[in-house]
């Protein structure tokens, strides 16, 4: 049995795949002792490319491993020694590559022989380069990709839908480990798909959506998209994972300086824990009391859809890259605000009626299968026609530098309401009206604000200085 000291049980499993391989890869190369910097720069810009185009996540080269037989063989390169033109090699290969890629060597003692595995990011953003020409791993060969012009095309195709969510949140688990960070069960109770009977079956559903990859040894690696929807404990998970966490923060009066009367950092994956937070807020908010002809009736000081829409909004269209931040949810005695990190891909003000764009797309997809969010994009519509028919102040949606954030307001009457509040209800009206294949008039418009008939020019005011302010 080969026997493999000093290194990280990753890499070992790693060369063991590698050298399992009938042949080289486009991923994946073979060296004794070549060390020259231009190939080496080369290699990594071609082979990135050619592991995005195998829908690889990673590519490697290993130095001590002899190509036709893969035997262990040694070799005396030595990366963290060797200089060009007065710099460390991996200083000046990183100066040479762009986009900027993560690249490793590490060192491998296999059989008293020693060996360097070079690791290599797949392209994520655009065709990595060295020194401003994108190569490609054809056969042996490392070409310019611009002489492949179909295998350029396919890799930019490759390059659109790459993602955060498909990036890794842990990396090198076994399936136990898995099965212990997921919450597995909630994933099939919310798609609606029976609980297979054996592990092999579980594996290929969450696979199948991305929750998982395979890696090296029979390991498991979880995904971003993964983790943030189904984690049991989002802290059991990197910072980046980590600090997406929802927050909710409840306050005892109308700004961020009174006392804070609740707190709630929800540690479950988006998925798993949106009917908790949902509750968990349901419960905290208060009711207006309504008397009926017979009975008195309590009735959400703010409407529960228009609260969900808003909430899966933000889970869904944050910008995931932004770090240190995830979403927020605070309660004041006036108002409810829900700010997502980023900023939004189409103007607020086009919210309500331009067709729906996300940033993660396989988290939209997800979650609108596991009906926690409109299909067709409609939340917004939604959330604005629940307010009018609580004749509600009308929401407000706005940039807060990086960041979005929509503003629900507590119950007040039309006579309370600002000039402002009063022209942004009217062009949320028209435009609710518009995309339903309607058009407003004075008297929806009465309807909408609770204004009496008998006072319809209060109305037609309203509706001129909507237009006066464009």
């Amino acid at each position: 049995m080969t026997n493999i000291m000093q290194s990280d049980p990753r890499n070992r499993a790693i060369i063991e795949d590698l050298r399992k391989l009938p042949a080289e890869t486009p991923w994946a190369e073979f060296k004794e002792n070549n060390s020259n910097p231009e190939i080496i720069g080369k290699l990594i810009s071609a082979l990135s490319n050619a592991a995005r185009l195998a829908d690889q996540h990673f590519a490697y080269v290993v130095w001590g491993i002899r190509n036709d037989d893969h035997a262990i063989v040694g070799t005396t390169f030595e990366p963290s020694s060797q200089i060009q033109n007065s710099q460390p090699l991996e200083l000046w290969l990183a100066q040479r590559l762009q986009p900027s890629i993560d690249f490793r060597f590490e060192p491998l003692d296999i059989d008293g022989k020693r060996l360097v595995l070079l690791t290599i990011p797949a392209a994520s953003t655009a065709p990595v380069e060295f020194d401003r020409t994108a190569f490609i791993r054809i056969g042996s060969g490392t070409p310019r990709l611009s002489d492949f012009p179909e295998r350029l095309r396919t890799l930019w195709t490759k390059l659109q839908p790459y993602a955060w969510e498909t990036g890794i949140a842990t990396q090198f688990v076994t399936g136990d480990d898995v099965l212990a960070l997921l919450d597995y069960a909630s994933y099939f109770e919310l798609t609606n798909q029976p609980l297979p009977d054996n592990r092999a079956g579980i594996f290929d559903k969450l696979l199948a959506d991305r929750l998982v990859q395979p890696d090296a040894g029979g390991h498991w690696n979880i995904t971003n998209l993964g983790a943030l929807l189904f984690a049991k404990r989002l802290s059991d998970f990197s910072p980046s994972i980590a600090r997406k966490a929802v927050r909710f923060v409840a306050y005892g009066g109308m700004s961020r300086a009174d006392t804070v009367t609740h707190r709630h950092d929800v540690q479950k994956g988006y998925a798993s824990g949106f009917q908790g937070l949902v509750d968990y807020m349901d419960g905290l908010l208060p009711r207006n009391e309504h008397i009926g002809k017979a009975f008195r009736e309590e009735h959400p000081l703010y409407p529960s859809i228009a609260i969900r829409e808003l909430v899966a909004n933000a889970l869904i269209h944050q910008d995931m890259t932004v770090t240190g931040a995830g979403p927020l949810i605070e309660l004041f005695e006036d108002r409810m605000e829900i700010t997502n990190p980023g900023k939004p891909l189409i103007s607020p003000e086009r919210f309500l009626d331009s067709p729906p764009r996300s940033r993660n797309e396989a988290l939209a997809s997800l979650m609108r299968r596991m009906r926690l969010c409109e299909e067709q994009g409609t939340g917004i519509d939604k959330v604005i026609v629940a307010v009018e028919l609580h004749q509600l102040p009308p929401p407000d949606f706005r940039m807060e530098g990086d960041a979005v954030r929509a503003i629900l307001f507590a119950p007040r009457r039309f006579a309370e309401m600002t000039p402002d509040e009063r022209i942004r209800a009217c062009y949320q009206h028209a435009a609710l009206k518009y995309v339903s294949g309607q058009r407003m008039k004075n008297s929806t418009l009465c309807e909408r604000f609770g204004i009496d008939p008998q006072n319809a020019s209060q109305a037609s005011v309203v509706i001129r200085q909507s237009l006066e302010a464009g």
